[in-house]
This record gives structure tokens, sequence and C-alpha cells, in this order.
């Protein structure tokens, strides 16, 4: 999930949607699961399937594709409630500012090459021993550092 802004290679709007049900059918190669990935199925899901961008059904999502590809998911690694959350009230913010008719690839692109393009992103907002901690990768944890602006 550590890829740079500028090596993140283009999304095309076939490339987000593969990913995404790829990833909610278990079949995206562990290797395509990026942190530009994250985002691409975020924002198809929550225009194409936004009852699975519900956090209990994405988290389910997450976990099961996590563990179809080796992951566990437990107190120190796989999914994270939190995080998760908070990427889709940004993804959710992103698609609203940007207007149902742009593709996706369009938005994907601008978001990757803002501060969200960042795999540390949330630690503007939540110092590490807290966005790191049992409580906030099981359940939400407000953010200690600042409000989220989305």
């Amino acid at each position: 999930m550590n890829e740079s802004p500028a090596l993140a290679a283009p999304f095309t709007d076939q490339d987000i949607e593969a990913i995404a049900l790829g990833m909610v059918e278990c079949r995206l190669p562990k290797e395509r699961w990026t942190h530009g990935a994250h985002w691409a199925a975020a924002l198809w899901l929550l225009r194409y399937r936004p009852e699975i961008a519900e956090p209990q059904a994405m988290g389910a999502a997450i976990r099961a594709y996590n563990e179809s590809v080796g992951g566990v998911n437990d107190d120190t690694s796989g999914y994270h409630e939190t995080i998760t959350i908070a990427s889709l009230r940004a993804a959710r913010a992103e698609l609203a500012r940007h207007g149902y008719d742009t593709p996706l690839s369009q938005i994907l692109a601008v978001l990757l090459v803002g501060d969200l393009g960042k795999s540390d992103w949330p630690i503007a907002y939540w110092r590490r021993e807290t966005l790191f901690s049992v409580a906030a990768r099981r359940g939400w944890v407000a953010p200690d550092l600042g409000e989220l602006p989305f």
C-alpha cells in the first residue's frame, strides 16, 4: 500500500471496475491490491454497489478478500475499521465534489495526486498509537489530532 502518487499507473474506468469486482469476488491478485486499488474499489463500490460500500458489508468483503490471498485479520494486521470508514467518507466526498457524470478514472487520478494519495494520510488526523490501536482496528475511533474535512 505504499505506492507513491507519482509512481501510480493511471487507471481506466475498466481497470477500476475490475479491481472492485476482483476484491469483492476474492479473485484480485494480492499484488494488485495497492493504495490506488483501495481507492478505486471504494469509488466504484460507492457509485455502483452502495450496499457493499456500507461499513459492515465493506468490512466483511475486505476480511474475506484478505483471507483469500493468505492474509490474517487480527489485532495487528488485515482489516482496519477506522481507516475503512474514514476512507469511505473521503471517497464519498470526492464523488460528490466531482459529480456523477465524471468518469471514475478522472476522480481517482485527482485523488491520488492529493493528500489522500499518500498511504499515510490518516496520520494527519490520528496519533499513530491511536490509529494503530486494537480499538481503532476493530471499531470506529474518532480522530484525535483534528476533524476530518469530509
